[in-house]
């Protein structure tokens, strides 16, 4: 597929329509959507959005599971200039009010009820602590909820905006406007609020899709939650930019995940470890057929990437990059021998540099030597109303700092180690934990290794191991040190291990773990 002229998302949707317009966009269970059916009902929002007073730069709110709704209406967003505010389905209280008065939200579309939780009290309990959220005028309940307006109802107000008024708003969209505002999950501060460009997501997607050689009749298997960037950014757009069609899960549960894969014939995979683990030993992975699947993006340990080529992706793409770079910053080519792309995260997208600087003095290091992972290219253009963070995020040439450690080699490959702040100095010698989980996760029994520092009265700190077996396996602290012996040199072999289940991790609400708290594992 030629690359789309489009730099803007409601230019794309509209030029994706015009080469294929009956094409499927979209699936959500019963209901289906060709790219004519999801641009006109994307159309029908936008027009009721500005109907409701939204004009270029307002925010406009999304909470919900993953359904239809939540991409209609980002993209109705987008298309008016106005900036889609994804918001966390397992925030507290305290966190949503946060982010609703961060952002000044304007209106809200709400899902009423989504795995239990009850959002619409959520939405009250947040305005409490919010002060009101001043800003948050319109609250839209995707399903029918007494004293909410229905989403039918909204939908009504689009009539009066006719559709010159509407093409007028989005001739207005410009690629260096923002399209979106996301929330980096934060283990202890508040959270960021990441804006990011239309150009942006454009450009930086379609390099993402080709490395994974996508094309219009692929179809991607969409579990990860919405709000995440790895969902609302790299997936959505690397899959349409090259015209592919999305079959949405509202939330990930294994069985479900296997069937709606067999029966739909999805050819993308975009999970996290966790998901592929879930489906490996989920009972009904025996009698169901993934030979559709064929690429994809994930991120973990060479053996976690691995395990996602056996579900049948076996032309997986490792991936590295942030919410503030755009997703993903390099990508392994999909074409690329496996041994390679479950060790590498791959070369630099199109439209990105990388280097790597000393973290002590800010020297640019030779190949081969670890450092902090710098970028420059597709990068947030600062932090949302926090100039302070802003600051500390970028160097004085204009480099976004991403506190990741990793080394590049002649051929321009990235590896990830970590990150800098988790860089255990024991005996006066800094450790890269990477290095040690990545030995760990080799031993047959071990199915996940995390690697931390905790005090120590004579190393001022001494490397612990957080291990997670494999069902139905075995080892102990004894024969992992023996593994260890030989391959790492004798000051980077732990010195405690600990033994938990996987529930027992320290995970965000995002599903990522939060390295900070490991050493309370040992305590």
């Amino acid at each position: 597929m030629n690359k789309p002229q489009s730099r803007t998302v409601p230019a794309l949707l509209s030029e994706i329509t015009g080469r294929n317009s009956a094409h499927w966009a979209l699936l959500d269970g019963a209901r289906q959507w060709s790219y004519h059916a999801f641009g006109e009902d994307v159309e029908r929002c936008a027009r009721a959005l500005l109907a409701s007073g939204i004009r270029p730069g307002d925010r406009v709110g999304i909470l919900a599971g993953n359904r239809a709704e939540w991409l209609i209406a980002d993209f109705a967003i987008m298309s008016i200039g106005a900036i889609a505010v994804g918001l966390n389905t397992w925030a507290t209280a305290r966190e949503l009010a946060y982010q609703l008065t961060h952002s000044a939200v304007k209106v809200l579309f709400v899902e009423p009820r989504f795995r239990a939780r009850d959002f619409i009290q959520l939405v009250a309990e947040a305005r409490v602590l919010g002060d009101g959220c001043e800003a948050l005028a319109l609250v839209v309940a995707l399903d029918v909820h007494a004293g909410c307006l229905h989403y039918p109802e909204f939908l009504a107000r689009a009539g009066s905006i006719s559709s010159a008024e509407l093409a007028q708003a989005i001739a207005r969209v410009l690629p260096e406007d923002v399209a979106c505002l996301l929330y980096t999950s934060g283990s202890t501060a508040l959270p960021k609020g990441v804006p990011l460009r239309h150009r942006g997501l454009l450009e930086n997607m379609w390099e993402i899709g080709e490395r994974q050689h996508l094309h219009a009749d692929d179809r991607l298997w969409l579990a990860v939650s919405l709000f995440w960037s790895l969902a609302c950014v790299n997936a959505v757009f690397a899959v349409m930019t090259h015209g592919g069609t999305i079959v949405l899960q509202h939330h990930f549960e294994a069985g479900e995940a296997l069937r709606l894969i067999e029966a739909e014939r999805c050819t993308v995979f975009y999970g996290t470890p966790n998901m592929a683990l879930a489906l490996a030993e989920h009972p009904d992975r025996a009698t169901r057929n993934l030979a559709s699947l064929r690429t994809g993006v994930t991120i973990g340990t060479s053996a976690q990437v691995q395990r996602v080529a056996e579900l049948g992706a076996a032309q997986i793409c490792n991936v590295y990059g942030l919410t503030e770079t755009y997703g993903n910053s390099t990508v392994t080519d999909a074409a690329l021998p496996l041994t390679t792309r479950i060790e590498t995260v791959g070369r630099a997208l199109t439209g990105n540099t990388i280097r790597i600087v000393s973290a002590e003095t800010g020297a640019v290091q030779p190949h081969g030597t670890a450092g902090e992972i710098q970028i420059h290219g597709n990068v947030t253009p600062g932090y949302w109303n926090d100039p302070v963070r802003t600051l500390e995020a970028f160097t004085a040439d204009g480099w976004f700092r991403t506190g990741d450690l990793g080394l590049l080699d002649a051929d321009g490959y990235l590896y990830y180690r970590g990150r800098v702040k988790e860089m255990v100095k024991t005996g006066g010698i800094n450790v890269a934990p990477a290095e040690v989980e990545e030995v760990l996760a080799t031993h047959p029994a071990v199915e996940l290794a995390f690697v931390t520092g905790i005090p120590d009265a004579r190393l001022d700190e001494a490397l612990a191991a957080v291990i997670v077996l494999r069902r139905d396996q075995h080892a102990d602290e004894a024969a992992l040190r023996a593994h260890c012996q030989g391959v790492l040199a004798a000051y980077k072999l732990p010195r405690h291990f600990r033994f938990v289940a996987a529930e027992a991790l320290p995970l965000t609400t995002t599903g990522k773990l939060q390295r900070n708290r490991l050493p309370s594992l040992f305590s």
